[in-house]
């Protein structure tokens, strides 16, 4: 696979002014869509824009939207605040980016030893996840509509080997969502970075370690240029999901035929993002062994020491906040349901037995 640098786009801008309301020019509806991720960028990239181009095609031109970069038009971890405001109409982003307004929003991306995404998108579309998807979106006057997930993630980049929970305490280490957390509970100085600042802080010494998605993102942003120790499966992003959020004025003054087609729109990207992180994830894969990377699993103690850790963040963040609770009751009722029968019936099982 070619790999392409994109770590020059989304250069991080100031939070935009107020802009003028969207342009109805011969009953033709334009929205401007800003993205949390360089919009070049395969994967999350690509999944904002096989959102915006299926829109486009189906809405034969009653509706349009124009894509923006990460942070082109709004800084990469406020596309949501900007269509909260009405500065925009919609964006593409990832609901834990906006945890800071409510803990909950982490279960719409991932939940560390969680759901797999297609665990996540049964939850989502056939059990309760997207009624309260609808519910914690609904208190800031948003539409949220599930449109991707990257599969399983790597639990990040090292400049040097873990073999064990002191050489963990101390780094300082890029990692999202309440992996984040529970890293903390390990001694790591957890950092939460842009998608472009990944690479210039980890080539530059100021962090240690850096996760950001799987083979073929963390390729294509060149970590493995700066470590060549990669450390798999993450234990913190078993399957993270994208999304758009749309303005509930702005989607109330939508037909019902436009509405459906940006829920079909979503529907079908988060088709394409799957398929196409297993297919490209399968070639970079290949392609950093061949090159030198190291895959490694992390030591048994550090993992049993960051599920304990991870149960400790869930808890307390329960115990913070009812919207958390009341999610994490929901979701952990179907992983239940979910453990054993993907221990019979997944792939992987059924090859350890051949």
């Amino acid at each position: 696979m070619k790999r392409r640098s994109f770590l020059k786009t989304g250069v991080l801008a100031a939070p935009a002014a107020a802009l003028a309301a969207p342009a109805i020019a011969s009953g033709v509806i334009e929205w401007k869509c800003p993205t949390s991720f360089p919009a070049k960028a395969p994967g999350v990239g690509t999944n904002a824009t096989t959102f915006v181009d299926a829109v486009n095609s189906m809405a034969e031109g009653k509706l349009k939207l124009k894509l923006y970069s990460a942070g082109e038009l709004v800084p990469p971890f406020a596309v949501e605040d900007a269509v909260q405001q009405g500065t925009v109409e919609i964006g593409h982003t990832t609901a834990y980016y906006n945890a800071s307004k409510n803990s909950a929003n982490h279960f719409f991306t991932t939940i560390p030893f969680g759901m797999s995404a297609t665990e996540m998108s049964a939850w989502l579309r056939f059990g309760e996840g997207q009624a309260l998807f609808d519910e914690i979106y609904g208190k800031r006057g948003l539409v949220p509509l599930y449109c991707g997930n990257s599969t399983v993630q790597a639990a990040g980049w090292f400049k040097t080997e873990i073999n064990s929970l002191e050489d963990l305490s101390g780094l300082n280490m890029r990692i999202a969502g309440l992996g984040g957390e529970a890293m903390r509970k390990l001694g790591v100085n957890a950092v939460l970075l842009p998608p472009t600042e990944i690479f210039p802080a980890f080539q530059s010494g100021a962090i240690d370690a850096a996760e950001w998605v799987g083979p073929m993102l963390d390729q294509a942003f060149g970590l493995n240029k700066v470590a060549n120790i990669c450390y798999a499966p993450a234990f913190h992003e078993p399957g993270a999901g994208l999304n758009i959020a749309v303005n509930k004025d702005a989607w109330d003054s939508l037909s019902p035929d436009l509405q459906a087609i940006l829920r079909g729109a979503a529907t079908t990207a988060e088709s394409v993002s799957i398929a196409q992180f297993e297919y490209f994830n399968i070639q970079a894969f290949k392609a950093l062994q061949d090159s030198g990377v190291e895959f490694k699993a992390f030591p048994e103690d550090v993992l049993a020491a960051l599920k304990t850790a991870v149960a400790e963040v869930l808890q307390e963040q329960a115990a913070a906040n009812p919207d958390f609770a009341k999610c994490l009751e929901s979701y952990n009722a179907f992983l239940d349901l979910a453990k054993p029968y993907a221990a019979a019936f997944s792939a992987p099982s059924l090859m350890q037995r051949i």
